[in-house]
C-alpha cells in the first residue's frame, strides 16, 4: 500500500511561483507513475501533469504546459511540481497520485491511478 503526502500548498500572488511535493512510502517500488491533478471548487478534478519511471517521460495539460515543471527523484519517491507564472484561475487544491501501471495509458485520467494523496490547497490571488 502506497501512502502519498503533499506539501507546499499555500497563498500566492498571480505572477508568483510555488513547489509542491508529493513524498511517497510503503511499497514505492512498484510506483510507474505519478501524476498531479487538481480540483477547484464547484468543479470536476482535472489533470495537471504526470511523470512515469521509465525514460521519466512527461506530459502536461494544455491550461500548465509551459508554466509547471513535474520531475521526481528517480524511485519516484518524492515528486515535485514547480508553478511558475500563477494566474487566479490555478487556484485549487492539488493531489498527486501513483499508478502501478496496469491501467496507465498516459496518464491522463483519474481511473489510470491507484493511490491519491489527501492534496494541497494553492490559492493564487490576483
Amino acid at each position: 500500500q502506497v501512502q502519498l503526502v503533499e506539501s507546499g500548498g499555500g497563498l500566492v500572488q498571480a505572477g508568483g511561483s510555488l513547489r509542491l511535493s508529493c513524498a511517497a512510502s510503503g511499497g514505492t517500488s512498484s510506483t510507474y507513475a505519478v501524476g498531479w491533478f487538481r480540483q477547484a471548487p464547484g468543479k470536476e478534478r482535472e489533470f495537471v501533469a504526470t511523470i512515469r519511471r521509465a525514460g521519466e517521460t512527461t506530459r502536461y495539460s494544455n491550461s500548465v504546459k509551459g508554466r509547471f515543471t513535474i520531475s521526481s527523484d528517480s524511485a519516484l519517491n518524492t515528486v515535485y511540481l514547480q508553478m511558475n507564472s500563477l494566474k487566479p484561475e490555478d487556484t485549487a487544491a492539488y493531489y498527486c497520485a501513483a499508478s502501478r501501471g496496469s491501467r496507465y495509458y498516459g496518464g491522463g485520467g483519474e481511473s489510470e491511478y491507484d493511490y491519491w494523496g489527501q492534496g494541497t490547497q494553492v490559492t493564487v490571488s490576483s
